[in-house]
């Protein structure tokens, strides 16, 4: 199983890292033993990957970081780097490597703050791999700040220094930015593709890993979850079931009201997986005794910790709000091709008698602006609207139809 095996639907996109990779091989290769370098025109310092959601950006960013870490000795006998087997490939695509920093959004942003020691890195020479990989999960959610910090260091980093830059469109990346970057777009894999994984990687039933990957319409990480996660999938049951409660003012608030707490619950399922043990191991790194008093002058590293959880959970409460936008939008789709009566293959087809229903009893010309009120809660939630008043909108505006 080589690192390009998680790359579902992107062999055009994986033909040519595989290429880059080999070229960055033969580089290091040449530089080790004093030869002069080859031409490696298919490599170069900096990379964007561009794609919808679910298509694999940051898994293609992971799977090249291996690909450009892999020591395997087969690679001595013609064998091409990205093995998935090695110690340089695993750990880089678990996230221990030493020479791969993976930068992500904990909030709305990325900070400069958060960018500052990762930046520093970049221009120092790798410390046991063969590349300095510096992978930016949420380039778009660069603010200004950091976005310049980035950008200097793209236009001048060391010599074996890679960045790679993941964002769903070019626009949403700055131009300076994007005009040092190789461009490399990923499509939405078919259904058929993300089922085929699911039976071969996770040993998901055929059956279901049809419906899922019908459900999720190519969202590879979603299409995973749901067929793994029965809590995930009850939430999604309990979504479809939102457009039958909207009839009633009454019942479109507590259908609103009920959405927001689901995804604040998400959120506090994670922070008492992740705060209580990141405090207490911080709080050891600084000396305190377990139970005591923290050390003169370390209150503010701890403020730091304590900003940058909530911050996390505020992201992952809108992380779970944008896959609830998303599961209605593809049921009002539904609803649109029934009612144009479109041969196009239905995304949910375990809720399909509310679809009939739902499509008899209203025009195409209700239900776009039902999926333009979906469109416009999203675009409130990102202006930071309270998630309750921006959602209490969206199913009145549904009601309305």
């Amino acid at each position: 199983m080589t690192v390009w095996d998680d790359l579902v639907g992107q062999e055009r996109v994986s033909e040519q890292l595989a290429a880059a990779a080999r070229d960055a091989d033969a580089f290091v290769t040449a530089a080790a033993s004093d030869a002069p370098p080859p031409e490696a025109s298919r490599m170069t310092h900096a990379w964007l990957f561009t794609g919808p959601p679910g298509a694999g950006r940051n898994q293609a960013a992971r799977a090249f970081a291996a690909a450009l870490q892999c020591v395997s000795p087969d690679r001595a006998l013609g064998g091409a780097p990205g093995c998935g087997f090695c110690d340089g490939c695993h750990t880089a695509l678990v996230g221990t490597h030493a020479d791969v920093s993976a930068v992500a959004a904990v909030g709305a942003e990325i900070l400069v703050k958060d960018m500052r020691d990762t930046v520093r890195k970049s221009f120092t020479a790798p410390a046991n791999g063969r590349w300095q990989v510096i992978l930016v999960e949420d380039a778009e959610r660069l603010n200004e700040k950091s976005a310049n910090a980035v950008l200097k260091a793209v236009e001048e980093p060391a010599p074996r220094t890679v960045w790679l830059l993941c964002a769903p469109s070019v626009e949403d990346v700055l131009p300076t930015i994007r005009s040092r970057c190789r461009h490399l777009v990923l499509s939405t894999p078919s259904v058929e593709a993300v089922a085929d994984m699911l039976v071969r990687r996770e040993g998901i039933e055929p059956d279901v890993a049809a419906s899922v990957a019908r459900a999720t319409q190519g969202h590879v990480d979603r299409a995973r979850r749901l067929a793994t996660d029965p809590a995930a999938r009850a939430r999604r049951a309990s979504v479809l079931k939102l457009p039958q409660r909207v009839e009633e003012v009454g019942g479109a608030l507590r259908a609103a009201q009920e959405l927001v707490d689901a995804a604040a619950e998400d959120a506090k399922q994670l922070a008492e997986e992740m705060d209580g043990k990141e405090t207490e191991d911080l709080k050891a790194a600084l000396g305190a005794a377990q139970g005591g008093r923290l050390p003169r002058g370390t209150a503010g590293v701890v403020k730091d910790l304590e900003d940058m959880q909530k911050r996390r959970r505020t992201r992952t409460q809108r992380d779970s709000l944008d896959v609830a936008l998303a599961d209605l939008t593809s049921f009002y789709r539904d609803v649109l091709a029934l009612q144009f009566g479109s041969r196009i293959a239905l995304a949910n087809t375990d809720a399909e008698d509310a679809l009939e229903r739902l499509a008899r009893g209203s025009t195409p010309e209700s239900t776009l602006r039902r999926i333009e009120a979906i469109a416009a809660c999203g675009e409130a939630l990102d202006r930071n609207v309270a998630p309750l008043l921006a959602v209490e909108a969206m199913t009145m505006a549904l009601r309305a139809g």
